[in-house]
C-alpha cells in the first residue's frame, strides 16, 4: 500500500492597510497575509498544522511577523475606516 502525505503552504491576503514601512520608510500599502501549513493526504488538504500572519510592504517587499491578535486588529481597524 502506498501512502502519499505531506504538507502544503497556502497564502491568502486577508487585509490591506496603509502606513509607513519599517524597512523602506515609505508610506505604502501593506498586505496582511495569512500563511497556513496544511497536512495533505493524496494531495488533498485535511487540516491546518500551523497558521502564521505576516505584513508585506508593497513597495519594498519587506516582511514583518504578526500575531493573530494583530491581524484581527487590522481587520477591525480597516472596518472602522470605511
Amino acid at each position: 500500500m502506498l501512502l502519499i502525505f505531506g504538507t502544503r503552504l497556502s497564502e491568502a491576503i486577508i487585509n490591506m492597510v496603509s502606513f509607513v514601512c519599517g524597512y523602506c520608510h515609505q508610506h505604502a500599502p501593506q498586505n496582511v497575509i495569512r500563511r497556513r501549513h496544511r497536512f495533505t493526504l493524496f494531495f488533498v488538504p485535511l487540516f491546518s498544522v500551523s497558521t502564521r500572519y505576516v505584513n508585506e510592504c508593497t513597495h519594498c517587499g519587506g516582511l514583518t511577523g504578526l500575531t493573530a491578535g494583530q491581524a484581527k486588529h487590522s481587520l477591525a481597524w480597516s472596518e472602522e475606516r470605511h
